[in-house]
């Protein structure tokens, strides 16, 4: 397509978005007006949008990595963006570095369908955008220079934003018109954008509160983020606070006291922090730009001494001299090399020389012993009391950053909960600073008071929903693997909570007993939870044990009882709302399959991935994945081959949603299943959606008595694509053998023509190969890899 057709579609795009507020079935609310004019997820065109500014479109300019991933993060909230840059071809360009990162930006390749690029000499198209976002060069006067022009270009009413991470919002207005003024604020995103839930919000004394409060709603319920309110202040929270760990850290390290390995050891999950602890974090994050925020607070500081504490050791500073600045440069304080044998070996910075040396593992008992308490805050407080290496560098290092946060938060923070949320969100600490100083039992300031500060009102109440339900009604019924929950207005909750919420006999008979309870006593019923993710499958450590003492009939029993209860969960007297999130594959898939409606998680990762062990689905997956293939086709067709085609490769390639939409694309949801950005409103979105079901008088789907098979003519061209594909050396036997009987399941058996059959007949159909299959050497090794390894085996 030409720039010139590409410009005219996404003008058209805008337009259409103008007109109809449609926001791709983003979330639940339902406009009290009928037709096009629905708002993006919050209100009505023509309405006062529940007292918000509206918010159809926005600009973002600079193409750099953030920019870009800013434009294509409002395209997953199907927002139109329009990304400029100082030439449209720099814009082209970083738009093109966006597309080929990892993780993906995106949530749907359609996305970027949504973004247009252009240059800063087309600053007037700014006009037609109700947000404009700066996300230049962190160098004040360019920012400032750009948004002058800005100013004169944008609509008066428009909101405009800096993406800095630490230049003075109030600075950057100086001199601009008052109703710039008043529609100005910071917005700090974290990178990666998507996949970040934090968003910092800086407002000025001038900026208005109807647009602090419009940008906070937007972000929360359209982009999904976590939005904290943060005070005008150097680097504002978060950066503010992990950068004074960091540097202790940093010290340590200079000293020798401490190997880059013992730190990460000490500083990742042991401590409730992310897996790539200290020193990966700051590969990927850059050492440069670690250089460059923690020079602005040493500068920005008014207090003497805490500008001291933001110097940088000398050994860091000959880092970015010699370009070791991290992952982008491909050294930092680790190195991936290749060996004389062709396999990868990391190595690890010696401070000392700035030379790599073998990586080596360090010896920390106390880790290890503590590795088995998996309360997080009494994990901390052992380790932190503890009179071992391990004890002693918390004491040197945690310690002093728990001081300065209490006693700096009166002048960053509105409150300690915001910078506990801040850390949480936007670092990935399990505990926040306040809630480490609560869990070792260290004084929270000067002899033990809280920091004097104005408290914001607490968090919403449709935030986290799940557990302010148990907190207020308890639970209604539990077991080891699930329990039921009573969320409020006639709405029960079955909630997964064993490892990995893995289904076992467990999880399945709450299942039962929430649908018993749910029709006796309820209006419907949501199935979801608040950890990680959603389910990691059925457990399959349990099968392959049957499996191995050649149990068949047991087997049988397992397969029938989970066939059981997701037909059950179709047929349920209420509606039964399935809301996803994080992983749902294998058996948890099987299950968002068979609600009547799904209210997934922007980031819900669906997939059928049986046949990676050797497997292919039988607790009802295939069954539906054929029905609703024959549901796909046009009124009169006979073509069966495309759409059982398309769900033949999603269940036979064991293919993975990379988002909710992308869920949709691959036909594990439907267009009547809608999608949540923010993954802490869930529950509550999913609560929302059976009480609308429920109050639309729902009854329960007729049994499908005749699903239309295309039998021979489907099962023919589909064996010869598995035969072609293991001729070309593609596929295994193994792989070709479960091919072939997943092939006959969606054909709809052996049939010499198309037909129709029932469902409990696919229902034993998968069954029937799912035995076979589970009995068969290759596939109980496969099994036993993925166990032992959590990867795939091709035999």
């Amino acid at each position: 397509m030409a720039e010139a057709e590409r410009r005219e579609d996404f003008e058209r795009r805008v337009h259409l978005f103008s007109i109809t507020g449609r926001n791709d079935r983003r979330g639940t609310s339902e406009c009290p007006k009928a037709g096009p004019d629905r708002a993006p997820r919050g209100g009505c065109r023509g309405s006062p949008y529940n007292g918000r500014m509206v918010i159809r479109s926005v600009a973002v300019l600079g193409a750099g990595t953030m920019g870009a991933q800013i434009g294509a993060h409002f395209a997953n909230a199907g927002v139109p963006a329009l990304l400029l840059d100082v030439t449209a071809d720099a814009a082209r360009d970083g738009l093109k570095r966006a597309r080929a990162l990892k993780p993906d930006p995106s949530f749907t390749p359609d996305s970027w369908k949504l973004i247009a690029t252009g240059g800063f000499d087309e600053l007037a198209r700014v006009k037609a955008s109700d947000w404009i976002i700066e996300a230049v060069v962190e160098q004040l006067d360019i920012k400032r220079g750009l948004l002058e022009k800005v100013d004169a270009a944008r609509r008066p009413g428009s909101i405009v934003s800096s993406n800095t991470s630490g230049i003075p919002i109030t600075t950057l207005a100086e001199g601009r018109s008052d109703d710039f003024r008043r529609h100005w604020l910071g917005t700090h995103f974290f990178n990666p954008p998507r996949y970040l839930h934090l968003l910092e919000l800086i407002p000025t004394a001038e900026t208005s509160k109807d647009i602090v409060e419009a940008v906070t709603y937007f972000a929360d319920h359209h982009l999904g983020k976590g939005v904290v309110i943060a005070k005008d202040s150097p680097n504002f929270i978060g950066n503010h606070i992990a950068l004074h760990g960091v540097v202790k850290i940093l010290k340590l390290v200079e000293s020798g006291a401490y190997t880059i390995e013992e730190i990460d050891a000490m500083t990742g999950p042991a401590i409730g922090r992310p897996k790539s602890a200290t020193f990966r974090t700051l590969d990927l994050a850059g050492i440069d730009i670690l250089a460059h925020v923690i020079r602005n607070l040493h500068e920005r500081l008014p207090d003497e001494e805490a500008r001291r504490e933001f110097v940088l050791p000398q050994f860091v500073e000959r880092m970015i001299e010699r370009k070791m600045v991290g992952e982008k440069a491909g050294q930092g304080f680790y190195k991936r090399v290749k060996t004389a044998d062709g396999e990868s070996e990391i190595l690890t910075l010696d401070p000392a020389t700035l030379e790599y040396r073998p990586r080596t593992s360090p010896r920390l008992s106390s880790l290890e012993a503590a590795s088995t308490t998996t309360d997080v805050r009494e994990r901390v407080k052992t380790l932190y009391a503890g009179k071992d290496r391990v004890g002693e560098f918390l004491r040197d290092t945690l310690a002093p950053t728990l001081d300065y946060t209490a006693k700096v938060t009166p002048d960053i923070a509105y409150s300690p909960d915001d910078v506990d949320r801040v850390m949480r969100w936007g670092f990935g600490w399990e505990l926040g600073p306040f809630e480490l100083m609560d869990a070792i039992g260290m004084a929270r300031g000067p002899e033990g008071a809280a920091p004097q500060v104005h408290e914001l009102p607490p968090a919403a109440p449709d935030l986290q929903l799940l557990k302010s339900a148990k907190q207020r009604n308890g639970v209604v019924r539990k077991n080891p693997g699930a329990s039921l929950v009573d969320l409020g207005d006639g709405v029960l909750c079955v909630e997964f909570h064993s490892k990995m919420n893995a289904i076992g006999g467990d999880t399945i008979q709450m299942l039962h007993a929430g649908l018993r309870e749910a029709s006796a006593n309820f209006a419907a019923l949501v199935v979801g939870n608040e950890g990680e993710h959603f389910s990691a499958g059925a457990n399959i450590m349990l099968l392959l044990l049957e499996a191995q003492e050649e149990n068949w009939d047991e087997v049988d029993l397992m397969v029938r009882a989970f066939q059981n209860a997701t037909m059950a969960l179709r047929y349920a007297d209420v509606p039964v709302i399935v809301a996803p999130a994080g992983l749902a594959i294998g058996g948890a898939c099987e299950i968002v399959l068979h609600g009547d409606r799904v209210q997934a998680a922007a980031e819900s990762y669906v997939g059928l991935v049986e046949a990676g062990v050797g497997l292919i689905p039988a607790g009802g997956g295939t069954k539906e994945m054929v029905a609703r293939a024959a549901e796909q086709m046009p009124p009169g067709s006979t073509d069966f081959l495309p759409p059982i085609q398309r769900a033949f490769e999603a269940i036979g390639f064991a293919k993975v949603s990379a988002s909710a939409p992308d869920a949709q694309r691959l036909g594990y949801l439907r267009p009547t299943d809608a999608v949540t950005m923010n993954r802490e409103r869930l529950i509550a979105d999913a609560k929302a959606r059976a009480l609308q079901r429920a109050a639309e008088g729902y009854q329960p789907p007729a049994p499908r008595m005749t699903i239309p098979v295309g039998g021979d003519t489907v099962l023919a061209p589909l064996k010869l694509g598995i035969h072609l594909a293991w001729r070309a050396g593609r596929i295994s036997d193994h792989d070709a053998l479960i091919g072939r009987k997943l092939a006959t399941i969606m054909a709809g058996g052996s049939l010499p023509h198309p037909s129709t059959v029932t469902e409990q007949e696919l229902l034993d159909l998968e069954r029937e190969a799912f035995l076979s299959l589970v009995g068969e050497r290759k596939t109980q090794e496969r099994i036993q890899h993925t166990l032992k390894t959590g990867k795939p085996l091709r035999n």
